[in-house]
């Protein structure tokens, strides 16, 4: 597994209406329990960074760490991100899956 495939793999998410992105949607869909897995871009402010893992931790949703901002907003044919949220269980731990390949 490739981090291209990871990405291509977002992409897929995205045109299947399973992503939430932005630092705002993606909070909401933690607070909300609609997400089953946040990406944080590895180039985030610290502060995001720190944001996500607090609120991850207390919701108890699976946060990775992962990719650029730019190469996240590249995948899902938006400007740069710098989280996203995935909203369905079964891609979730697909890609939750794929990225302990990668590591």
């Amino acid at each position: 597994m490739t981090e291209k495939n990871l990405f291509s793999l977002l992409s897929l998410m995205q045109r299947a209406g399973k992503l939430q992105s932005g630092e705002f949607q993606t909070e909401e869909a933690v607070k909300t329990g609609k997400a089953f897995c946040v990406i944080v871009a590895e180039d985030a402010s610290n502060n995001t960074k720190k944001l996500f893992n607090d609120k991850c931790t207390f919701y108890k949703v699976p946060i990775v760490f992962f990719g650029t901002k730019e190469g996240l907003g590249h995948a899902i044919g938006k400007e740069e991100r710098s989280s996203v949220a995935i909203i369905d269980e079964g891609f979730a731990k697909s890609f939750q899956k794929k990225i302990i390949t990668l590591e």
